[in-house]
Parts: structure tokens; sequence; C-alpha cells
């Protein structure tokens, strides 16, 4: 089969690797759409832990496909199936797990995509943690594989969602006009936010998410974030503030802007060497905020995420700005990386 495999810093091949074998508790997929997400670029740019010459990897982790193979211990499955798949794995039985929080399991963490091969290839193994704990999901009929494999990061974006609290009438801003952002934007617009601020430092992209959501308002990107909102929001600030990307300074402006009894979602991790940064806590204090963080998404947020789309209550399709084969997944990487478009999709039907 085809595949894209990582084997250190800036160093991803396309070539031929055998086609995993479907041990008796495992799932073999065929994978039809796999999109690309600023983790996948990150272990490009920067390398990963465990990946070397020797022991290269497949990334891709926001996968759909149709089974391939059943393993002969496996029930509840089916050859054709088609299905999308949660790439995080934790051992089962310590308490974070059985609490339903298998993603962040300290025990034995695997994910499909960072431990294990992933999705930029014809076809993926499943692994017998993924498959006895239900990560393998049933695409409900008319939704498109496509559309499944944007649940990925979508149940991400709703478990920083639910930690927000959003309610009607919520004023919010999104630092951050990526894929990621405009999901933000959507969550906040199904919930009954009365007016949804977007902020980013690339005109073009601010301007592409305004077309799709014409009802936000998409703030200057060269002016002092701080002081516009102080213009918008009448000194008020906002109830709900995101931030959608890796930058320290939207953590730092975060707070400033935030409106008092305000909660702060900082959603976007931090570069290792960057992650330490000043805050003002006397903000926190003094404003009663909740500033709370995410990571990843449980299975139960993945299922629920997926329901969102099928039932048509939360469009995901117009967020892919490219679709291409997986010989152009380098040209792809370079689009994520430089902010061209939104999502990038690579294709294998």
């Amino acid at each position: 089969m085809q595949a894209a495999l990582l084997y250190g810093k800036e160093d991803l091949r396309v070539q031929e690797f055998p086609t995993p074998q479907c041990g008796d508790h495992e799932v073999l997929l065929k994978v039809s759409s796999a999109l690309i997400c600023g983790t996948d670029v990150r272990m490009f740019r920067h390398g990963h832990a465990g990946v070397s010459a020797d022991s290269p990897l497949i990334l891709g982790h926001e996968i759909s496909g149709t089974i391939a193979q059943v393993g002969k211990q496996v029930h509840g499955y089916q050859e054709g199936q088609a299905v999308t798949v949660a790439p995080n794995m934790g051992c089962g039985i310590c308490d974070v797990c059985v609490s339903g929080n298998t993603q962040l399991c300290e025990q034995k963490f695997d994910a499909i995509g960072i431990t294990q091969h992933g999705g930029f290839a014809e076809y993926v193994r499943i692994p017998e943690a993924a498959v006895r704990q239900g990560n393998i999901t049933n695409i409900p009929a008319g939704m498109s594989l496509e559309e499944a494999a944007m649940v990925e990061p979508l149940s991400c974006a709703y478990n920083g969602f639910m930690r927000c609290r959003l309610t009607p009438g919520d004023t919010v801003l999104i630092i951050g006009a990526g894929p990621i952002g405009m999901m933000h934007v959507r969550l906040a617009k199904m919930a009954g936010a009365s007016k949804i601020y977007l902020h980013d430092i690339g005109a073009e992209r601010l301007s592409l998410c305004q077309q799709l959501e014409p009802g936000i308002v998409a703030l200057d990107p060269v002016a002092s974030l701080q002081e516009q909102m102080r213009d918008i929001a009448a000194g008020r600030g906002v109830d709900v503030c995101i931030t959608a990307c890796s930058a320290p300074q939207a953590q730092t402006t975060a707070l400033e802007v935030a409106a008092l009894n305000g909660r702060v979602l900082f959603f976007g991790g931090l570069p290792a060497d960057k992650a330490h940064v000043s805050l003002n806590t006397n903000i926190i204090h003094y404003k009663q905020l909740t500033l709370t963080g995410m990571t990843r998404s449980n299975l139960a947020q993945f299922r629920a995420t997926l329901q969102l789309i099928a039932q048509g209550l939360l469009q995901v399709n117009d967020l892919i700005s490219s679709r291409k084969p997986l010989a152009h997944i380098r040209e792809m990487l370079a689009n994520v990386s430089q902010g061209i478009g939104l999502k990038n999709a690579i294709h294998f039907d």
C-alpha cells in the first residue's frame, strides 16, 4: 500500500509499505478520508519522540473509511461498514479510564497516528484496545465519510465548549481563525451566543471565515485587540474568550478582555519553549474569572459530536479548503503551517 512515513524532522516520505495484518482482536480499515491537523505539522517540523530512520511512523489521526477485515474474535462490526475512529486509547482499568476519559490515561496512553501507525495510508490497523474501548463508531446513513473524518477535531472543540458552559445570550471572543476557531464559532452559534467576535493576525483567513459565517464580527488583525474590545464591548468585556491558537500573547490578552464572571478557555497548547506565560492573576481574582483548559476528547464527546453533524445541527464540509491525494501531503502540510485556507483533506477514493 501507499503510505506517508515520518522518519524524522521534516523527513516525510510517501512510499510503498506493507499492508497491516489484522489480528484476531483487531479491525483493518480501508481509509477513505484523512485530515491534516496542527499536531501533524508540529510532528513533521520538529520530529517526534520514538520516531527515527529505524522506526518511522505513519501520521494521521483524523480518519474515516470502510472496514476491510474483521478479526475472528471481534463482534459488532462487519466488512464494508462505514466508520470513523477515535484515535486515543488508555489502559482501560485505571481510575481515569473508568471515569470515561481514556484520552487522559497516564498508565498506557496510545494513539493512532501519534504512537501507532495512523491514517496517512491506504489501510490502517485498529488495535485491540481501540476496538475493545469502543473507538470505532458507525457512520449514520446520509453522513459522508469526509464529514465523519471531521468528528475527531470537532469533538476536541466540543470538549472545550462543554468546559466553557456557554449559554444563550453570551458574548464570545475566539482568538484564532483556523478550522478549530471556526468550529468554536459554530458551537457558540448553536448554543445561542448573542455576539461572536473573531480575531486573527491573518487577514485572508479572517475574510474567509466571515464569508462562511457572515454574522460574526471579524476584528482588525493589525489594531490592538484590547483596544478594539474596549470600543466594541463598551469596556465590559466578553462572557467567554477562547484561545484557539498557539500564541502566549493570546492567553495574556484573554484575561484582559474577559468580563466580570467570564470564562476563559486555553484551547491551543503552546510549544514547550514558550509554555511559561506571565499572567496577571489579580485579573482572575478580581474579575472572578473561570480559567480552564482541555485535552483531546473522550469517547462520549466523540459520539455526541458525530450526532451534531449527522443531524444537521453543525456544518463542517465547507471548512475543508483543499482535497488532494496522498502524493500531495507535503504541499498540504505547508498549507496548514502557513495558514492557507482552513482544513486540508487527503482522499484515497
